[in-house]
């Protein structure tokens, strides 16, 4: 090698997976020489161009938590409301309309972040911690090294060029994806769903699309802007998030075949696609200045390989799901955090590949059974009585496994693995046979013209194992108690699927029971939700 400069990990991408692993790997080993390129320059613009800025309990604890950056969100972010629910296609009169969510804040946090104050303040915090963060710099190619040779990395940044070595290099370079196209790991999969989206100057609080006091009054406090409010439809939804910077960001998510990007893609289309769909939103857009519009098409996406020989990636630059349920910054704080352990792994001489292979499957796994709470799911988002019990599951299965074992620093545990396999792996298949259950439930309802009751008040808070489930995610447990929790979280999995087996045959007896009947052979359980969480006319 030349005299290139060298550092210990090399960091391609400077937006929010980049610069939270920064953070991250310096909070772990202050010691770390760490470089991050970044192609925008700083500070970044307030209310900028990108998604992802709903938090939900897992990216929310990693930001909040394991980075202790909880005094700037309480401070500078805007504390989330929860997810909030409309089954509001084509309707004006949205305060008579099915809606799902929280009266009161549950007690696990979450916030909705103004993605560009966000960035630049852990740009500053980089440069404060004497991290090399290189702005406005293009990374120009990357050569990865056999053996134990440093990988090269060649930039620029205005007339300066150079090259620079690294024992590692992350690639965080969102859809760029630099390492990925080197590598040729791309790897499509078969959610095709697309997104458009812009943002508005001003706030766009819900509570003015009504005149009723008591519909406004039902939120203590009555901030139903504070959520992130999806709008649904068949095949569709709405987003509107409150950014703190006085900004609203709005976005149509939907299914390719059933609502095609080109009936929305530009800002004209989209609000002719509102006012048909949504017409009492669109028409509290009128007067707010539109700062920008963006359209993505299929923007979901696997990768054949996120951990490898002293190179990862991490954030947009590997995998992606879907924005629904915001589940963006949940899987940076994982990625990240198994990347910091293989880092330190190789740091203190140990062998890290078989973690790295290790962790490169929890990855993947947690990738796919994630992605079965979308894909084919659009079709039920419509549906008044299917999607309600959706949402509950899709939260519990969330609650139950995934979020306990990132909250309880478990995440990297290969002996807490081993141990609960059984469980998690009962938790999945009732996950998928669940998933293809309510896919068929919504089938049958569209084929019989089935009506669900419309005007329900479905209240998340008032359920109080939900209510539990949610407040546990932030217990202190030794290993006995870790397991007992997931051992009584599978079984509240096994008693909510049961009941939603029993509900779906009341209504469909003909309805498959998609291997749930030979998971769930026992006694009937006592119930989980209210009648009115399964409403039909």
């Amino acid at each position: 090698m030349d005299n290139a400069q060298r550092v210990d990990v090399a960091i391609l991408g400077g937006g929010l997976a980049g610069l939270t692993l920064a953070l991250q790997l310096r909070q772990a080993d202050p010691a770390l020489a760490i470089t991050i390129f970044e192609r925008r320059s700083h500070p970044a613009p307030e209310a900028a161009f990108k998604v992802g800025e709903s938090t939900v309990e897992i990216g929310a604890h990693y930001f909040s938590h394991v980075l202790g950056l909880r005094e700037h969100l309480d401070q500078e972010q805007i504390r989330k409301f929860g997810f909030r629910f409309f089954f509001s296609d084509g309707r004006d009169d949205i305060d008579r309309c099915t809606e799902i969510g929280v009266s009161r804040l549950l007690p696990t946090p979450s916030w909705q972040i103004d993605r560009g104050r966000f960035e630049t303040m852990l740009g500053e915090r980089a440069h404060a911690r004497g991290i090399d963060f290189r702005d406005g710099a293009m990374v120009r190619g990357v050569e990865l090294a056999d053996g134990d040779r440093d990988h090269r990395v060649t930039w620029s940044r205005g007339d300066a060029q150079g090259t620079l070595d690294a024992r590692w290099v992350v690639d965080a370079s969102g859809r760029a994806g630099v390492l990925k196209r080197k590598l040729g790991l791309a790897e499509a999969n078969e959610h095709d769903a697309n997104a458009v989206w812009w943002r508005v100057e001003g706030l766009v609080d819900p509570n003015d699309w009504s005149d009723d006091a008591a519909w406004v009054g039902r939120c203590t406090p009555p901030d139903r802007w504070r959520s992130t409010n999806h709008m649904c439809g068949k095949g569709y939804w709405f987003w509107l998030i409150p950014l703190a910077s006085g900004a609203h960001s709005l976005g149509i998510v939907c299914d390719a075949v059933l609502h095609p990007l080109d009936t929305m893609d530009s800002h004209d289309k989209a609000m002719d696609w509102l006012r048909r769909h949504q017409p009492r939103v669109a028409a509290s857009l009128e007067g707010h200045a539109v700062m920008d519009f963006r359209f993505l098409r299929h923007f979901s996406h696997g990768c054949r390989q996120v951990f490898g020989d002293r190179w990862a990636l991490t954030g947009e630059a590997g995998l992606f799901l879907d924005p629904f349920y915001s589940p963006g910054s949940d899987f940076i704080a994982i990625s990240n955090t198994y990347i910091t352990d293989l880092v330190l792994r190789d740091r203190a001489g140990t062998q890290f590949a078989p973690h790295a292979a290790l962790y490169e499957q929890l990855y993947v796994s947690f990738y796919a059974n994630t992605m079965t709470l979308y894909q084919d799911q659009y079709a039920l988002f419509g549906d008044e009585q299917v999607m309600p019990v959706k949402v509950i599951w899709d939260y519990t299965f969330y609650w139950a496994l995934l979020a306990p074992v990132y909250f309880a620093g478990r995440i990297a545990d290969i002996a807490m693995y081993g141990r609960l396999r059984g469980l998690l792996e009962r938790g999945s298949a009732l996950n998928a046979g669940m998933q293809s259950l309510l896919r068929e439930w919504g089938v049958r309802n569209d084929a019989q013209a089935t009506a669900p009751a419309s005007g329900r008040v479905l209240d998340q808070y008032g359920i109080d194992w939900f209510h539990e489930l949610n407040r546990q995610l932030r217990d202190e447990a030794d290993d006995a108690a870790f397991d007992a929790r997931i051992a009584a979280n599978v079984a509240r999995m096994d008693a909510l699927a049961a009941e939603i087996l029993g509900r779906a045959r009341d209504v469909h007896p003909e309805i498959g029971d998609h291997g749930l009947d030979a998971l769930l052979a026992g006694d009937a359980p006592p119930p989980s939700l209210d009648a009115v969480w399964y409403a039909a006319a």
